[in-house]
């Protein structure tokens, strides 16, 4: 089986494009032969993902900090719960990045750090619904022009807004 990892919010937001693009996120992974990594929560967009590639019949791995865990935002209907010390990437082979607030910037950033210090070469696909992302690409390509990103990392992630694009970049 293949996975993607996908980072996301645990809120749900109040875009209701975001809420039906990450349900159908969840079908769109299962049709394409993947299954699910990702934070292993029940709560926000993270849970809609989840709950979608379930419903779908494909599996889901969820890999959950034990203070997470403790406060009861653990999925436990998903295929595979791990509690661990830290989150781990070594079970996906592409991450997307969905909508969220500081925890998925986060991820987001680490990620892309692993790629450019040479920790994985694994595909990075910010995914841009509804131009959430707009800003903040604008904001990387002015670090870049400023000279603080090199150009070349530039290339570390694509910007993806349809499924279509998705799945073709994954290719």
């Amino acid at each position: 089986m293949r996975y993607l990892c996908v980072f996301c919010g645990a809120n749900s937001g109040n875009n209701k494009k975001i809420i039906e693009f990450s349900k159908e996120l969840g079908q769109q992974i299962v049709s394409h032969g993947y299954g699910l990594v990702y934070g292993g929560a029940t709560v926000g967009i993270m849970g809609e993902v989840a709950n979608s590639v379930l419903s779908r019949g494909g599996k889901v791995i969820g890999l959950i900090p034990q203070t997470l865990v403790d406060k009861e935002v653990a999925h436990y209907g998903i295929t595979d719960l791990q509690i661990v010390g830290s989150m781990m990437y070594e079970l996906s082979e592409a991450f997307l990045i969905l909508p969220g607030g500081f925890g998925t910037l986060d991820e987001m950033f680490e990620i892309i750090t692993w790629a450019q210090i040479g920790l994985h070469k694994k595909k990075v696909i910010v995914v841009n619904v509804d131009k959430f992302f707009d800003p903040l690409i604008a904001f990387i390509h002015q670090a870049s022009s400023a000279g603080f990103i090199k150009p070349e990392y530039l290339k570390l992630f694509d910007v993806a807004q349809e499924f279509e694009e998705i799945f073709d970049l994954l290719k």
